[in-house]
């Protein structure tokens, strides 16, 4: 059987995010900034205990029941989504494959790492990016009724 593009995005952005926080949870402490370009990009670390921006802190079980429904809805609608354009069916494994990063911080830490730190926005991790970038995939999907369905 041969693995999907689709699935490959999926698990890898979740690697990644997890093998980077790895690296930030074993070399850094808790507040620790490491300047890379000063004044301009950090490695800070930071545990978030809330959705972006810190929103609604200290609401554990409903991001983990959160994630498991997105989980959940995501495995009784991929059939459906295979049949997507690649924007939408590309963004939607962008976004879970984040949305996982982070359920995995919830579950085993209740709180998320982060670590990217632009000095001019709240810090954010790789997993973030991924969400982000999986809205505005599909987005462009919806909004320019992006064509080409063809499963991968």
């Amino acid at each position: 059987m041969i693995v999907s593009m689709s699935f490959l995005l999926f698990f890898g952005i979740i690697i990644l995010d997890q093998i980077v926080k790895l690296a930030v949870k074993t070399n850094m402490t808790p507040g620790e900034s490491i300047p890379l370009i000063p004044q301009m990009f950090h490695f800070t670390y930071v545990l978030n205990p809330g959705a972006a921006f810190g929103i609604m802190e200290n609401q554990r079980v409903f991001f983990i029941a959160a994630g498991v429904c997105i989980l959940l809805a995501a495995l009784v609608f991929y059939p459906q989504l295979k049949r997507q354009n690649p924007w939408m069916r590309y963004g939607c494994m962008a976004l879970l494959g984040g949305a996982v990063g982070n359920l995995i911080d919830r579950i085993y830490n209740g709180l998320v790492v982060d670590f990217l730190d632009f000095r001019v926005w709240p810090v954010f991790n790789i997993a973030d990016i991924a969400i982000v970038s999986g809205v505005v995939c599909m987005l462009y999907a919806i909004l320019f009724k992006a064509e080409g369905a063809n499963p991968s």
